[in-house]
């Protein structure tokens, strides 16, 4: 990832319910600057009690502003509604239609840049998006509500992808404290609350997934009449396969006659030409394997 000089007069606009939004300033320009993303990676790392990282400022909020009123315009069938002891919270379903607004949001925090941003920023490159919003989306917590201390889900539940870290931006404008409602964060070993972050609007918190990432807002929200706690919620994986195995994987196989002696030769030379050499010399050595194998 490198800083792109982009245009300076650009005049790229989409209207969502009369409001006007600049498609060029909707996220922060520095998420596509590599030495500002490792820049963060700092403040991740040694972040207490676990890795996790406070932004404000990174998304429009003009369009924070709609998403918060799509809370609103959502379908109640679309809410999935989470009662027990330990929590008592609204989301939306994997998969739900999303307002115009909230599907922007998320269309930007899926895209390949900002996963490669995240990566520069938490060292675990290569992360997967879930467009099912699976676990994420639209989250809702109203009077009376809380979400115990606790650590996310390690495997995603339909395709069991390693979840590697969560990111939450709050939607509260005016938030009173005395409401209660700040996320906290735990420290496993002395089992207190470390660090506690406010829902405010335009808040944005990455937090790293791990056994001792203890998070949650255990107290019973007690709100005035009308007003709710909203954030919005995306998890990233990535895949715990070993390289040994993705390389053991089969690609598009084609039923047709084998290729001329020279032609497979010319193929060989481009593919060894774009691989990295230490994944090249890993390939023939699983062959010779493979053949070895074979042959006894």
């Amino acid at each position: 990832m490198i800083a792109i000089d982009l245009p300076a007069a650009r005049e790229d606009y989409l209207t969502i319910r009369g409001r006007r939004l600049d498609l060029n300033t909707l996220v922060d320009e520095r998420v596509f600057d590599e030495r500002y993303a490792r820049s963060l990676g700092l403040r991740f790392a040694n972040a207490r009690p676990f890795e996790h990282l406070r932004l404000q400022g990174l998304f429009d909020p003009a369009l924070l502003e709609l998403v918060a009123e799509e809370f609103d315009l959502f379908p109640r069938q679309d809410w999935n509604t989470f009662t027990t002891r330990q929590e008592k919270t609204f989301r939306s379903a994997p998969g739900a239609r999303l307002g115009p607004a909230s599907q922007l949001y998320f269309s930007i925090v899926n895209s390949g840049y900002f996963a490669e941003f995240l990566g520069h920023v938490t060292n675990v490159h290569n992360l997967i998006v879930d467009q099912t919003l699976f676990g994420g989306g639209l989250h809702e917590s109203r009077n009376g509500g809380k979400f115990g201390i606790h650590c996310d889900f390690d495997r995603h539940g339909h395709n069991g992808l390693r979840n590697e870290m969560v990111m939450l931006t709050y939607l509260n404008k005016d938030w009173d404290p005395a409401w209660g409602g700040e996320l906290e964060l735990w420290d496993a070993r002395t089992r207190t609350c470390v660090t506690k972050v406010a829902p405010d609007f335009g808040t944005t918190l990455l937090m790293k997934n791990t056994p001792v990432s203890l998070h949650g807002h255990p107290h019973p929200l007690a709100m005035p009449e009308g007003r709710t706690r909203r954030s919005v919620a995306s998890y990233y994986y990535t895949n715990s396969e070993s390289v040994e195995q993705i390389l053991k994987g089969r690609t598009t196989s084609f039923m047709e006659r084998a290729l001329p002696d020279s032609v497979q030769t010319s193929a060989k030379r481009l593919a060894r030409s774009w691989m990295p050499p230490a994944l090249w010399a890993m390939a023939r050595r699983l062959k010779r394997r493979a053949k070895a194998g074979t042959e006894g």
